[in-house]
């Protein structure tokens, strides 16, 4: 089997492309230079660095040809931060590329597609009472994404959205996304407790993750499908532990379990510094806390289905925080998250 991926030298395209080439596939990815320091890429994959959207739809046809498989492992996250109005970013990043090269995908006779997308996906779909696609403009944008990919499904084309969890892990080289945590959490480590909310949610690693976009682009099935991915369900209480542990701080960190409304008395901070900045936030600071308030777990079996195997969640989350830490107080320089 032949696949062409977006996003093959990142975290999670990387981890795609070491399972795909161990099982025989050939791997061929477009990505943004320059590759992080160390990473372990794999050297069966054929890489070229540079912007796909600079390319002609000529030149992408050229790239797609001859491949059975697109794998979109690009595009940004709401902890990634835009002024207004963020849905113009989100559309650029997450949307469009895949209105460009679906057609692109079916005209060259590529079979069908892997698209990494959100579990705030699910919950918009599993909870439509809290309306969260009119209050987080990063909600819609995956609800528009998933949207796309079924409008390019048919006969000949299927493609399969992986509405993903948080995810730990590390890549050398590269600065983890959870220094937003840090962030948030370090103001009140000089408090005897930590204020946080109540909820939990799904997760699994980087590696985890890899065996499931793996799992997809081998699936012969047929349409479209948005499928929940999860491997561990955890409380935030018990997470913060793992993190507090990680920071140097012990395991026994008190975490005081706070209501929302605790919680959005707290963020008016927030919105001032956004305001400051000229950012517009990809979730709305004042629906954060109902969300972070729900248990937002998933079912393990849609993961194992598509091969997903057992790991260790403590340990890649220790990483993460161990890295982030190092990152949040500059003692070590990494490349950014990017989007295009």
């Amino acid at each position: 089997m032949n696949v062409f991926m977006i996003g093959g030298t990142g975290l999670l395209g990387c981890e795609a492309a070491k399972v795909l080439i161990e099982k025989g596939h050939k791997v061929t990815s477009v990505a943004l230079p320059p590759l992080p320091v160390g990473a372990p890429i794999p050297k069966e994959m054929d890489i070229i660095l540079e912007d796909i959207n600079k390319k002609s739809d000529a030149e992408v046809e050229e790239l797609l040809k001859g491949n059975d498989v697109f794998i979109f492992a690009a595009g940004v996250d709401e902890r990634v931060e835009f002024p207004a109005p963020v849905m113009d970013y989100y559309y650029k990043f997450n949307v469009a590329p895949l209105e460009r090269i679906f057609p692109i995908c079916k005209k060259v006779g590529v079979k069908r597609a892997v698209v990494l997308g959100s579990y705030f996906s699910y919950l918009s779909k599993l909870r439509p009472d809290m309306k969260l696609t009119d209050k987080n403009p990063y909600f819609k944008s995956r609800i528009q994404q998933e949207q796309v990919c079924e409008a390019f499904c048919d006969d000949s084309f299927s493609c399969a959205v992986l509405e993903l969890p948080y995810i730990f892990g590390t890549q050398p080289g590269r600065k983890p996304v959870w220094t937003v945590l840090i962030e948030q959490i370090k103001m009140m480590d000089s408090l005897p407790f930590t204020l946080y909310p109540a909820g939990g949610t799904a997760m699994l690693t980087c590696r985890q993750v890899g065996q499931v976009i793996a799992g997809a682009a081998e699936r012969e099935k047929a349409g479209f499908d948005a499928i929940p991915i999860g491997m561990y369900n955890m409380k935030w209480d018990q997470f913060l532990k793992i993190v507090y542990a990680a920071r140097g701080m012990g395991y026994n960190r008190k975490i005081v379990s706070v209501p929302p409304i605790m919680m959005k008395m707290g963020m008016v901070k927030v919105v001032m510094d956004y305001k400051k900045r000229k950012i517009d936030s990809g979730m709305d600071p004042f629906n954060l806390p109902d969300i972070m308030d729900i248990d937002l777990f998933i079912n393990n079996a849609y993961a194992k289905e598509l091969g997903a195997t057992e790991d260790d969640i403590d340990a890649a989350i220790t990483e993460s925080i161990r890295i982030s830490e190092e990152a949040f107080n500059g003692t070590v320089q990494l490349l950014e998250m990017k989007g295009e």
